[in-house]
């Protein structure tokens, strides 16, 4: 038997004790479902075969609304009459126990804004403050995790950990687990999409959606802002679509012929499909994005008649029509206020009443539009939102009108299917720095496994052999918050 031969015996029989021999070292092949190990081991299999979920699914999709720049949710959704009542004195230390230095080199004074009010609405009650007039409208769909916490506090860092769970690169983002894990629902366009407005892209750029340690074949695919999502999709004038169709069956032969060589080889791999999608994605992905097939009525209701919301209200309806699609997981990053080149992110330091402001008229009205269109559609049942960021921001300020980072207590928010909603988890002490019960803090960790349950996984049981250790994307932390559970 030739040697080629021989491996593709041992890669076909996974049943057998030559397979199970060679699980042990090819990775990936240890500790997967059967599925999955046949995706990785059979060239010829398609890796983004859809796969049913071991555990009931809530829901189909997750739209991953990031707030680039970590905005003040005290300003935000946690109101805290004590701390309007101490702003301008110094912190009390009994605030401080527990936090050895501040995360920005020095503590300062309490501040509380003098241009903030407040209201609850909904019949849950919740607190929002002027600056989310839309979005307070849907108190009652949203599901609040008042007790955030996370690990490092520059912004880098803090935003790949809330992706990947590191602080390092090298990890897979969330996204690309659940597209390993699941499989692609729609042949046409990418499992895992990632969005931004404005044109730059997203602070710390792809490492935030890689597939790490995972073949290539599961990272996020970034589509620009405008017409033409997907640089160089759209095929040549001068070149005939039979044509372009001939060359790729070129391409596609010469990269099997090299794939036989190099079975293992996940970049390969990702290659042979991404041709085969790019091809089908020259009209689905214009189909996707294109926003003149929606109504004005519509487009108003994303903020798309407001220059300050348009440029995010037009991600957001692209997201929609992404999951409307089956797209898995769409992630969307927020952009540079518009006509504003003094606000690039909700980043805060000083003059927060004027960042804030901005930011919030840029994502209040689409993030409410969001949500209704969602429910009108009968979409927000079978999909997540998921209101985060890399970490909050302190009671106090060093420069007298800002706010420092916090990975101590903060506030996140989640709305769809499989949730409470109208319910609050947890809360921060009575300045809004710490969370106030330790036994509630949520971690990225956290949060990831309870998506990961919402979409029908396990978080302790989604793995993969990555230099002979079983990988799963909470690392070794993580548990399911079930009280936020429906």
């Amino acid at each position: 038997m030739s040697h080629s031969n021989r491996r593709n015996f041992l890669l076909r029989s996974g049943q057998g004790l030559g397979g199970a021999a060679l699980a042990g070292l090819i990775p990936g092949l240890g500790h997967v479902n059967a599925a999955l190990a046949a995706d990785l081991a059979v060239p010829d299999l398609d890796p983004l075969a859809p796969k049913a979920p071991p555990l009931p699914a809530k829901i189909k999709s997750v739209i991953w609304l990031h707030q680039n720049g970590a905005p003040s949710t005290l300003d935000l959704y946690d109101y805290k009459p004590e701390l309007q009542k101490l702003a301008g004195q110094a912190i009390p230390a009994s605030f401080l126990k527990g936090i050895k230095t501040s995360t920005q080199g020095g503590v300062g004074k309490l501040f509380a804004s003098n241009e903030r009010t407040w209201k609850q609405y909904g019949d849950s009650g919740a607190w929002f403050s002027n600056l989310l007039p839309n979005l307070a409208e849907h108190a009652d769909k949203l599901t609040f995790i008042k007790s955030s916490v996370t690990v490092g506090a520059t912004h880098d860092i803090s935003i790949l950990k809330l992706n990947t769970g590191d602080l390092n690169p090298g990890r897979p983002s969330l996204g690309a687990w659940i597209t390993y894990a699941l499989g692609s629902a729609n042949a046409n366009l990418p499992p895992y999409v990632v969005l931004y407005n404005g044109q730059r892209e997203p602070q710390g750029g792809s490492v935030n959606w890689s597939s790490g340690f995972l073949p290539a074949i599961y990272q996020g695919t970034a589509f620009r802002p405008g017409n033409s999502p997907i640089l160089y999709i759209d095929g040549p004038e001068a070149r005939s679509a039979s044509q372009e169709h001939e060359q790729l069956k070129l391409l596609n032969r010469l990269n099997q012929l090299s794939a036989a060589r190099y079975p293992l080889d996940s970049e390969l791999r990702a290659r042979l499909r991404s041709y085969d999608l790019a091809e089908r994605m020259q009209s689905a992905a214009p189909d996707a994005v294109d926003l003149s097939k929606e109504t004005e009525a519509t487009k108003k209701l994303y903020g798309l008649d407001d220059a300050t919301s348009a440029s995010y209200g037009e991600t957001l309806l692209r997201a929609r029509r992404l999951v409307e699609r089956g797209v898995r997981f769409v992630q969307v990053v927020t952009g540079a206020a518009p006509g504003d080149t003094t606000v690039g992110s909700w980043d805060a330091h000083s003059d927060l009443d004027h960042n804030h402001k901005q930011m919030a008229r840029l994502v209040d009205k689409p993030i409410a539009g969001l949500l209704a269109d969602l429910k009108s559609r009968g979409l927000l049942d079978t999909t997540l939102v998921v209101w985060t960021s890399e970490f909050g921001r302190t009671s106090y300020s060093e420069s007298g009108n800002g706010r420092d980072h916090n990975p101590w207590g903060y506030t996140q928010w989640l709305a769809g299917g499989g949730l409470k909603a109208g319910f609050t988890y947890g809360e921060t002490d009575e300045v809004g720095l710490q969370v106030a019960d330790k036994e509630k803090g949520v971690d990225t960790y956290d949060l990831h496994a309870t998506v990961l349950q919402l979409m029908g996984l396990d978080h302790l049981k989604v793995t993969y052999l990555n230099n002979g250790r079983s990988e799963r994307p909470t690392v070794v932390y993580g548990k399911v918050v079930k009280d936020i559970l429906a």
